[in-house]
């Protein structure tokens, strides 16, 4: 499990240690906003698209392989990352990371499964969402004290060039200690179902990232338009080749599960409001603040405190009253993010960084009460046969989630800000922003609510 979670740290660190590092980056490779958010979403979204099939290829040809070869590939592409000369560079190398990203965590979800049963398992799962959290809160603050040591004069370039020691050293204690395995069942890839996801992600995530900063042409409206045709298709293509018995990428009996389903839609807008808040957050501290890299990161200690406390009691709490420490999560998070706002609409662009702390604490604990139950919740109690698949696309709706989410809230964030932003111009952008994060956080509270009543495995 260390060695499984190293990885999936890894991973999940780099959706959140480069937002830190955005403004820096922006300055020295005098990047555009839309290429700001492609450093973003390029990542989420080139991951997002792979996760399903990438998923199957682990259940195919052995999940520690594919493991290994994304875990490989994703060091190779962070090194790519550091050395950037340019912002279109970065871009392209982020996207490399992302789809390197995809081969490798499905497969981490899928091995803990398998090697895992019964209350187990639930504890693995628990660990590997924590894990993930925890890279998300803490990614802040890593990012700020890389960039802070400027170590060889690399500055922001750091956040990606210390993925090298770590995925070296990842990958040799994989070849020791992580055990092999399949599915029993081989089916062949289904290649026009990948293309038909793909499409429809770049298709709703692109124009969403461009159009503001073109002026909105019609290119980009067609492709909005198009985004859910495809969308569909792909599936009613999955459940054609599932009646079929011709191997889908999902197999749509998944979704037959309440849990699973409501699960799922839950995990996209968690993430669209993770994803969203931290980097506009971090773009607001540095840029409407002035804050330093490293400032920046220690003003988000609060949010992994919070996150870290709720982590460890989430499951205990889970256990006594089920689904409902979803909607216990969702109000303390609620409760944060509109104290947040509260506070940033007080103290603008000056000081008073302290009355930060108390919203930034609860919003953390909230999400620490809703990212491990929710995680339990959708996979937990699912046959082993279906791991790959399964684990595949939990990761694919995080990550859609993700670049969804900093895609809608970038248009509002840099419409609202302008063209010759000055700093006084970051906190009225970041508090339009937040209008739509409390709205995800109220949403999904609403939507546990449709969860089964059955309490979690524990």
């Amino acid at each position: 499990m260390p060695v499984v979670l190293a990885a999936v740290f890894m991973v999940a660190l780099d959706f959140f240690i480069v937002n830190v590092a955005i403004p820096s980056t922006q300055r020295e490779l005098n990047a555009s906003p839309a290429a700001i958010q492609f450093i973003i979403a390029g990542y989420w979204l080139s991951l997002a698209a792979g996760l399903i099939i990438c998923g199957r290829l682990g259940d195919l040809y052995g999940r520690r392989r594919i493991f290994l070869l994304g875990l490989t590939a994703f060091t190779v592409a962070s090194v790519a990352c550091g050395l950037a000369p340019t912002a279109e560079f970065l871009v392209i190398s982020r996207v490399a990371q992302g789809l390197s990203a995809a081969l490798l965590m499905p497969q981490g979800l899928a091995i803990l499964g398998v090697v895992y049963s019964g209350p187990a398992r639930a504890r693995a799962y628990t660990a590997y969402a924590l894990t993930l959290g925890l890279a998300s809160v803490c990614g802040q603050l890593i990012g700020g004290l890389l960039i802070e040591a400027d170590l060889f004069g690399l500055s922001w370039r750091n956040c990606y060039l210390v993925n090298l020691p770590i995925g070296l050293a990842t990958i040799a204690l994989t070849m020791r200690y992580v055990p092999e395995s399949r599915a029993e069942t081989r089916t062949s890839l289904d290649l026009v179902g990948t293309a038909l996801i793909a499409a429809g992600l770049v298709a709703l995530v692109l124009p969403l990232v461009l159009g503001r900063e073109q002026g909105w042409p019609l290119w980009t409206w067609l492709m909005l338009a198009a985004a859910p045709v495809l969308l569909v298709t792909f599936a009613r293509h999955q459940a054609t080749l599932g009646r079929r018995a011709g191997g889908p990428l999902i197999d749509m009996r998944l979704f037959r599960a309440r849990a699973f389903s409501i699960g799922l839609l839950a995990t996209v807008l968690f993430n669209m409001l993770m994803g969203s808040f931290f980097l506009f957050l971090a773009l607001y501290l540095q840029e409407g603040k002035g804050m330093t890299p490293l400032q920046s990161g220690l003003i988000f200690t609060p949010i992994a405190t919070g996150y870290f406390l709720a982590s460890l009691l989430s499951e205990r709490i889970a256990a006594r009253i089920g689904r409902h420490v979803l909607t216990v999560g969702s109000v303390v998070m609620f409760a944060g993010l509109l104290l947040t706002h509260l506070s940033v609409a007080r103290i603008g662009d000056e000081g008073g960084h302290a009355s930060l702390i108390p919203g930034f604490a609860l919003a953390g604990a909230g999400m620490g009460l809703i990212l491990g139950p929710l995680t339990n919740t959708v996979l937990a109690n699912l046959d082993p046969e279906y791991a790959g698949a399964a684990s595949g696309v939990l990761a694919t709706s995080q990550q859609v989630g993700g670049a969804v989410g900093v895609a809608i809230i970038g248009v509002v964030f840099y419409d609202t800000l302008g063209l010759d932003p000055q700093p006084g111009d970051y906190p009225e952008a970041f508090l339009a922003g937040m209008v739509w994060v409390t709205v995800f956080a109220v949403l999904i509270g609403l939507l546990v609510q449709l969860l089964p009543r059955h309490r979690p495995v524990d």
